[in-house]
């Protein structure tokens, strides 16, 4: 079974919903996770109640979305692979220093800590400024991988960026297989 956790990168979770299901159209169960806002806030482009509806619905399993109900994915429940699409850069931060403080942050502890795949679609407004070090700190990590990357709008937010959400699967795939698609940045 997989991990598939959700950020609250809005404007990026649909995307990431047509990758979670090509993933369980591939065969893989899933397990998914939500980070707190991920899981409460109404926003422009979805009701969080709907969101997670059609994502239980589509995975057959209710959202972890407590640090709770995440912790024995690690130790009791072990994922064959955790995917965090989008991880916003928030998240990101916590995960290169060490915060655990959202059921995404406790799952992909559970992960780092015992080198497990963790994949990471990021999608963030300051990728090229204060969050470049913390990818840095994470792409040079054993098992961790990410999904190929690029500025969104240059002009507009010229330290933005977002990972191709159509590329999660196959992505995961070459993580599986200990590869890191290249280019990172494209």
């Amino acid at each position: 079974m997989l991990g598939y956790a959700f950020c609250a990168s809005f404007c990026t979770m649909g995307a990431s919903f047509s990758s979670l299901r090509t993933l369980i159209d591939m065969g893989y169960e899933i397990q998914p996770i939500m980070s707190e806002n991920a899981y409460t806030k109404d926003t422009r482009f979805h009701k969080a109640e709907d969101f997670i509806g059609e994502v239980e619905e589509l995975c057959k399993r209710r959202v972890i979305h407590t640090i709770e109900a995440a912790e024995p994915l690690g130790p009791k429940a072990p994922l064959e692979g955790l995917i965090i699409a989008p991880c916003t850069g928030n998240t990101l931060a916590k995960l290169a220093g060490g915060i655990t403080d959202t059921a995404v942050t406790m799952a992909a502890k559970a992960h780092l800590r015992q080198d497990r795949l963790t994949l990471i679609a990021l999608a963030t407004n300051d990728g090229l400024s204060q969050n470049l070090s913390n990818i840095g700190r994470l792409i040079t990590r054993r098992s961790v991988y990410f999904v190929p990357m690029r500025q969104d709008d240059p002009t507009g937010k010229p330290h933005s960026l977002v990972a191709d959400m159509k590329r999660v699967p196959e992505a995961f795939l070459s993580a599986m297989r200990g590869e890191q698609i290249r280019p990172v940045f494209v």
